[in-house]
């Protein structure tokens, strides 16, 4: 007989709501399950036989449950290594000389990027984009909000702030149609970039973000802020990327490991 490998299932913290249709207290359960510390992306959530029994539920009550998670893209089935946590879509290394360019990342993933320009201005530097960006509060730059997803799913909010003084006559129609930011900088402009500086974190994203990307209000995101510099250690983009954090992973290269 196969035994059944999964991750033991610990006892609910909490009885089911027996308010609420018993596969939508079995779906919450599963999701406080999958959202702790135990488990991760690629992770084999337990069978529905061993679900039904420490719930007391029957089979097909989990599978309904189950097969709405799925439906949801919270969940994924295969075959032959049973229900598993979905993989993030988009893996963004943060290595210093690969992480730029959404596109590329994305279809190194075998996957369809794709973008919506949602807001674009010239604007004075609030003290805080003009510390990132090494210039006077005030200043001119120009501001920018994309919408990226992934096969056609929300994956990403970018906002940029560049230096009007590097991009004379930049305007919204320059990334309405998609174009790659550093590929403008570079073939208008005649700027080579560089990564320097970057922070990720985790926190709450605005009405708008989570909204943008299918989330309830008030979920936690991946936050990148990234710092661009040419080759001359110049500052040319302060970026703040809001991420979808069932979509996205940031990851770093293999390096060496000393004692």
């Amino acid at each position: 007989m196969v035994q059944d490998t999964a991750t033991p299932i610990p006892p609910p913290a909490v009885a089911l709501d027996e308010a609420v249709p018993a596969y939508k207290a079995i779906q919450k359960f599963i999701l406080d399950l999958i959202r702790g510390p135990d488990y991760g992306p690629g992770d084999r959530i337990p069978s529905e036989r061993a679900l039904a029994e420490q719930l007391g539920k029957n089979r097909m009550t989990v599978r309904k449950a189950i097969d709405g998670l799925v439906a949801q893209g919270l969940l994924e089935r295969n075959s032959t290594s049973g229900t598993r946590i979905p993989m993030p879509r988009v893996m963004r290394p943060i290595d210093a000389r690969t992480s730029l360019g959404i596109t590329r990342i994305i279809q190194s993933g075998g996957s369809v990027a794709g973008n919506k320009l949602l807001h674009f201005e010239q604007t004075r530097a609030s003290a805080q984009v003009a510390e990132h960006l090494q210039i006077k509060e005030g200043s001119e730059i120009v501001m920018f909000r994309r919408l990226w997803t992934v096969n056609d799913t929300p994956c990403c909010i970018e906002t940029s702030h560049i230096p009007l003084g590097l991009v004379p006559g930049l305007a919204a129609e320059d990334l309405m149609a998609g174009q790659s930011l550093y590929g403008l900088l570079r073939d208008r402009y005649g700027i080579g970039t560089v990564t320097g500086e970057r922070q990720i974190s985790v926190a709450a994203g605005s009405d708008m973000e989570a909204r943008l990307l299918g989330l309830p209000a008030g979920s936690a995101c991946l936050l990148l802020r990234l710092e661009v510099y040419d080759e001359q250690g110049r500052p040319v983009e302060y970026m703040r990327s809001v991420n979808h954090p069932g979509l996205v992973m940031f990851k770093t290269s293999k390096a060496e490991m000393t004692a």
